[in-house]
């Protein structure tokens, strides 16, 4: 885990962002920017969801999106705190061998030797690696916080609920990947503690079941407005964060 200290907490200033069901009016003050999983196993080239054959393409598309996002954040003094998946070099904290954490991640190739594009070594999915960095466009910047987690849920045996509780933060702007795991179980299990969740729908992708009928994508967007938080855009956002 790496947690940089964040800045100055901001001044109050009240953002009603239109959203659905109905619009949520947030404090800057109590307001944080959750970046899930963007990461280059994930959204990369040479990472284990492009190893693996998976289509990367949606996740690459919100990246524009999301540091947009990022830039209006930072700008009005909203911390911004990224989640990385990734397990120990030894997979302690993967779960028993015939786990189904440790044994689904093993059929995408968590632990093998991988070669980053500067042709350093690294390895699938493991802490302090390229495979785990966030991916280069979205790059921390100082005072940005970042958390490991070896489940999909970001608050599953993790620092997040402490770092949100100490820097009094309860309105969550939720983004990243993939919609219907790492990011609907944050949303869970924000909802479960008390947390208000914004996702920013074109601010996440779910490359399994994009070519149902109803994706996983939007099962997942149908969930979150129905009863565990809220769903909106990253203009919404954007627009209700500027100074008017």
């Amino acid at each position: 885990m790496t947690t940089d200290s964040v800045s100055s907490k901001p001044p109050s200033r009240l953002l009603t962002i239109d959203a659905k069901p109905h619009p949520i009016t947030v404090d800057i003050a109590s307001t944080a920017i959750i970046v899930v999983d963007m990461q280059n196993d994930f959204g990369a080239e040479g990472g284990m969801f492009h190893r693996a054959g998976i289509d990367i393409s949606s996740i690459q598309k919100t990246v524009p999106r999301i540091k947009r996002v990022l830039g209006v954040a930072r700008s009005a003094g909203i911390p911004v705190i990224y989640l990385k998946m990734a397990f120990k070099p030894d997979l302690s904290d993967a779960g028993p061998l015939d786990s189904p954490n440790h044994t689904r991640h093993l059929l995408l190739g968590v632990g093998e030797a991988a070669q980053s594009p500067s042709g350093a070594s690294s390895r699938v999915l493991i802490r302090d690696t390229w495979n785990t960095d966030i991916i280069s466009e979205l790059q921390p910047t100082a005072g940005d916080i970042q958390l490991y987690k070896h489940r999909f849920s970001g608050f599953f045996q993790t620092d997040l609920d402490a770092t949100l509780q100490s820097r009094g933060l309860k309105h969550l702007i939720i983004t990243g990947c993939t919609t219907s795991i790492c990011v609907e179980s944050t949303i869970r299990d924000a909802m479960f503690r008390d947390y208000s969740c914004v996702l920013l729908a074109d601010c996440a992708a779910e490359p399994i079941g994009s070519d149902f009928q109803r994706s996983n994508h939007d099962a997942t967007l149908l969930a979150v407005q129905t009863l565990l938080g809220w769903v909106s855009s990253s203009d919404e956002f954007v627009r209700s964060a500027l100074p008017q």
